[in-house]
């Protein structure tokens, strides 16, 4: 049994990363890319649906779906431009009332449906369009603002991001400034579910919840960064048989690269989210750039090793990489050969720092190219290694509540995904 389960496992992140790999083919390298529709007017559709977890169960959702689609989890990212006026219509086809809630705008106006405790409503069958002005770049939160204990944990959520004034994919900056310019971004959307809600929803509606303690006395156990739990997190996006989770979260960058990290924390609990093998620097907090005054750029950002993802917050940082600190020449370059681009310079030539055991004394991971240098591969045993094709190095990037890196209580799991480091030249697949 034990031998199975493992081969099965194998197996899973074999078809993990050609899944990645066949996409990343499809749709070519791009220096920026967040998965999302743009806008700036969206008409989106609250629907039920399911969700489909890595060990084998399902889940019933309340979602947003765009433009009558099925709806997803989370919500489609809307994209948008500063100073856009952005105009959201929705279509409520819940058996309850439905709303939307946008932390970090101001001015919304709201039009049609009925008042409710933080926003206008839309009846069932009924709808409601909001407005307002993206008047300041960076990264937000969407959520439904209607019983937010049962429908942000039921699915209705959602991320914003407000392009900066003068935005250049060829050239992008998050904030319009220099230092908070970037080659890469990634979206991580990081929450959680209790299970007991969605099966008592689905089996007897939202007012069978009234007789338990399940909202107050909550107890989540499956954890998600895009709405997907690992190792699907890992897959490559709009895999047909994940189609209401249509996100995916697997960073990739080369040397010397800057990544830009959009956190955004949905739920109730804190997730602190561990991004190994650098620190980043933190530049902006709910949309709002970290300086002490208008222009003095990010004179007040901040150098962490973990993100500490508070609930409703929004974080912006980057992440770079060189092989800094690691004591060896990330390529097995001699003294006398040219330094690789984005290499770090200090370390080049440099031997690598121990002799590594015979292979018949290893055990490998899937990962593992045979080689300890960057971009190159060696001979592994018959059925061994296969996931990392180009040589590159992988970081685990996770919530430090060790908990989290589970699928109802099954190792590996949960909030949990790799960053991979990869050699120039070698594509970066999305």
């Amino acid at each position: 049994m034990k031998t199975n389960w493992i081969c099965s496992r194998k197996a899973c992140f074999l078809m993990v990363f050609l899944a990645v790999a066949l996409v990343g083919m499809a749709v070519g390298e791009s220096r920026a890319m967040i998965y999302g529709i743009e806008g700036p007017v969206f008409n989106l559709t609250a629907r039920s649906d399911y969700i489909l977890t890595p060990d084998g169960g399902n889940l019933l959702i309340w979602g947003y779906g765009n433009e009558g689609q099925r709806a997803q989890y989370p919500g489609p990212t809307l994209i948008v431009n500063q100073n856009d006026v952005v105009t959201i219509n929705l279509q409520n086809t819940l058996p309850v009332p439905v709303s939307m809630i946008f932390p970090g705008q101001e001015g919304v106006s709201e039009t049609g449906g009925a008042q409710g405790l933080l926003a206008r409503e839309a009846p069932p069958g009924g709808s409601v369009s909001y407005s307002f002005t993206a008047s300041h770049p960076g990264t937000y939160l969407y959520q439904s603002g209607t019983r937010p204990e049962l429908q942000v944990e039921m699915g209705l959520l959602g991320a914003i991001i407000v392009r900066p004034t003068g935005y250049d994919p060829l050239a992008p900056t998050a904030y319009g400034q220099a230092d908070s310019s970037y080659d890469r971004e990634y979206l991580f959307l990081l929450s959680e579910m209790d299970p007991r809600i969605h099966e008592l929803v689905a089996c007897e509606g939202p007012g069978a919840l009234e007789a338990t303690d399940y909202l107050s006395n909550y107890f989540p156990n499956y954890w998600f960064i895009n709405g997907r739990c690992a190792p699907d997190t890992m897959l490559a996006p709009f895999v047909p048989w994940l189609p209401t989770q249509p996100y995916s979260c697997m960073p990739m960058m080369h040397p010397g690269e800057k990544l830009l990290m959009r956190v955004v924390v949905a739920g109730r609990d804190m997730h602190p989210f561990h991004h190994h093998g650098n620190h980043a620097r933190t530049l902006a907090r709910d949309g709002r750039l970290l300086e002490s005054f208008p222009g003095a750029g990010t004179d007040l950002s901040t150098l962490d090793f973990t993100i500490k993802s508070i609930p409703g917050q929004t974080v912006d940082a980057i992440f770079d990489w060189t092989g800094k600190g690691l004591g060896w020449d990330i390529y097995g370059h001699g003294p006398d050969d040219p330094l690789e681009p984005g290499e770090y310079a200090p370390d080049h030539g440099k031997p690598f720092p121990v002799s590594l055991p015979e292979q018949q004394e290893l055990a490998f991971g899937g990962f593992w190219s045979g080689s300890p240098f960057l971009g190159t591969l060696e001979i592994l045993p018959p059925g061994e290694g296969g996931m990392n094709p180009h040589g590159g190095y992988t970081y685990m990037w996770h919530s430090h509540t060790e908990k989290e890196m589970t699928n109802n209580d099954i190792f590996p799991g949960g909030m949990m995904t790799m960053l991979m480091i990869l050699p120039h030249g070698a594509p970066i697949m999305h």
